[in-house]
């Protein structure tokens, strides 16, 4: 098995010093940082990413994975100082206004870091304004926004609006999700994007960029 196979199996399996040490390994080795990227560390995510929507895996094992990615990436940066390792775009998240579950954003979180984005992720209970703010201040490709209430569920159109008042909404693109939220509530909302769950949102955002 190649040390990137290696790697992309021992994320799946959580085993974050395993991951480090097979990194530090390849970079040793003169393999490309992007190539150990792209090949090991998120390949092994994604195709758990891929596990986890056919149920075959569960949050728990996603989040011992998304350690071990973490561990990897952060052992290449280090190796790497103001290395050559670029995201594939930027995405703003949030849970909106009065709503303040975080377990589906956080799995969001992750799954869009093991796609290989750079995620700012502005919280729960994050008011319009702030979250215009934060388009205008990171310039992201993509927002994402979590409501996991039936009452929080105008929010998200809020939003939407704010961005239209704005002068922003072509700049970028807003995928929302959720509980409570449906392909036609997205559509009528005027978002650009829906996922039912955490690995369809990171297919969503990547689609966008590509």
């Amino acid at each position: 098995m190649s040390v990137l196979a290696e790697i992309a199996e021992l994320v799946q399996k959580g085993k974050a010093q395993e991951v480090s040490d097979l990194v530090s390994k390849a970079l040793e080795e003169g393999m490309a940082s992007q190539q150990i990227l792209d090949e090991g560390l998120l390949k092994g995510m994604g195709e758990l990413g891929v596990r986890f929507k056919n149920n075959e895996v569960f949050v728990p094992e996603v989040l011992i994975a998304a350690r071990a990615l973490n561990k990897g990436t952060e052992t290449l940066k280090e190796k790497l100082v103001g290395g050559d390792i670029k995201a594939i775009g930027k995405v703003v998240l949030a849970t909106v206004a009065g709503d303040l579950h975080d377990i589906g954003k956080n799995l969001v979180k992750l799954m869009l870091e093991g796609t290989g984005f750079e995620v700012i992720d502005l919280g729960t209970d994050v008011p319009a304004d702030k979250i215009i703010a934060a388009v205008n201040e990171h310039k992201p490709e993509v927002l994402a926004l979590s409501a996991l209430l039936t009452t929080t569920m105008a929010a998200q159109a809020d939003v939407i609006k704010a961005l239209e008042g704005a002068g922003i909404r072509g700049n970028v693109k807003v995928i929302v999700g959720g509980a409570p939220i449906t392909e036609a509530f997205a559509k009528e909302i005027g978002a650009d994007g829906y996922s039912e769950d955490a690995s369809g949102a990171a297919e969503a955002a990547k689609s966008f960029i590509n």
